[in-house]
């Protein structure tokens, strides 16, 4: 998160589904961060979230493209 100061996830939709739900985001944010390219991104993806006993996320696993993210970091 320090990479990009500015970021902002929005939330674009979150379906359930059997014992869980898909979380569908998009992050937008300049990469100012130690190191950054000082470029902006924007990126869209989902988690898919497995919901434990308690009601909680218990185990989440996240989908992007990570070719169209290097590439608009200038990667």
């Amino acid at each position: 998160m320090t990479a990009f100061p500015d970021m902002q996830v929005s939330v674009d939709d979150v379906r359930l589904q059997d014992e869980g739900a898909v979380y569908h985001w998009t992050l937008t944010g300049t990469n100012n961060g130690p190191g950054g390219t000082g470029r902006a991104v924007r990126i869209s993806g989902y988690e898919v979230w497995q919901i434990g006993a308690s009601g909680l996320i218990a185990n989440s696993r996240g989908h992007f493209d990570g070719d169209d993210y290097r590439h608009q970091l200038g990667l």
